[in-house]
């Protein structure tokens, strides 16, 4: 139920990795053995207007007291994991980098609002990376393709994005006024994604800073390539079970053709006939396409491919050969060629 991007865990997302780690261990140690420093963590914007105590934004705004909180964030940060395979950890950072100094500014005038209109003060609100998490809802909604699983009483489709809507539900009504960090969330992540006044440009994150980072940190963060064995994903029913099966064995067979023509290309300097292995694209993408019989020599011209978007599956670390393949096979569908790339 999980997206469909690949199941390679933590493989080229360092900084999933570091938000995964560092603040859910801080979370941790605060609710069980400091406590007595969770002051120092409380997202207090009575502080921050009053006493200009700007510090607070940074610490309260970075490490959750609530391990509910916790727990649903660090779960939504390892699906969006995807984000930073698909567009590189710099700009993946820049992105929470830009939502994040967004999200804190429309806290404050959330909350301006709310007591101009209804009278209620609010001093504080949830601490944690929240603000940024629910940002990422939107490039998740907009760029991840959606693929029912199953059906609940025959009418509600459950696709492989429920359950991360699922905890989004959650997280936003663990609190009283969490509703107000997933607002302002949301809003940060549709101007940064839409480039409005070209935040994009502005707020992030610059090329010597991504640099050091990349000599530092990431190789303490970084995991090692995964193997090619894949396990058998564990569904809420048997259906869910039966249909994650099928997916599996599926897979495994377009893996063993995919080795084999790669073999074949290999000995041979032959192209890859994706016709074969992406069938349903060919028929899906391409109105002529008529005969699964038919010869290659009768087969339409493949579609020429945007340099672009091979530049862009080459930034993820695909090889140029593969990036063309891909994106002829599923006629300059990028998603769908990422996905495919991502899953093999």
């Amino acid at each position: 139920m999980f997206p469909s991007t690949g199941s390679n865990g933590l493989y080229k997302a360092p900084l999933s990795k570091s938000l995964l780690l560092v603040p859910s261990a801080l979370s941790v140690l605060l609710t069980l053995v400091f406590q007595h420093y969770q002051k120092f963590f409380t997202y207090n914007l009575q502080a921050v207007k009053e006493d200009f105590q700007i510090w607070r934004l940074v610490f309260g705004r970075t490490v959750c007291l609530d391990l509910k909180d916790t727990f649903c964030s660090s779960l939504l940060i390892y699906n969006f994991r995807i984000f930073e395979r698909r567009y590189g950890s710099r700009k993946f950072s820049s992105f929470l980098l830009g939502c994040w100094m967004l999200s804190a500014l429309f806290d404050l005038l959330l909350v301006e609002v709310v007591q101009y209109a209804f009278g209620i003060t609010i001093s504080s609100l949830p601490s944690g990376f929240l603000g940024p998490v629910f940002a990422l809802f939107v490039p998740f909604f907009c760029s991840i393709p959606r693929m029912q699983v199953t059906q609940i009483l025959g009418q509600f489709p459950i696709t492989n994005k429920t359950l991360v809507y699922i905890l989004g539900l959650q997280l936003i009504t663990s609190g009283s006024y969490i509703w107000i960090v997933a607002v302002s969330g949301l809003i940060s992540g549709m101007c940064y994604s839409s480039s409005v006044l070209k935040v994009h440009q502005v707020l992030c994150v610059p090329s010597w800073l991504a640099k050091i980072f990349s000599w530092t940190l990431e190789p303490i963060f970084s995991s090692a390539e995964p193997s090619n064995e894949i396990r058998v994903g564990m569904g809420a029913t048997v259906d869910i079970q039966r249909q994650q099966r099928i997916e599996l064995l599926d897979r495994q067979i377009m893996m063993s053709q995919f080795a084999q023509m790669r073999r074949q290309r290999q000995q041979q300097g032959r192209v890859i006939n994706w016709n074969r292995l992406l069938p349903p694209l060919r028929r899906r993408h391409n109105a002529n396409y008529q005969d699964n019989g038919q010869s290659e020599q009768e087969a339409p011209p493949p579609a020429e491919v945007s340099e672009d978007q091979v530049a862009r599956l080459m930034e993820m670390g695909f090889s140029r050969v593969d990036a063309l393949e891909a994106l002829r096979a599923s006629n300059n569908d990028l998603n769908v060629a990422t996905n495919f790339l991502l899953q093999h």
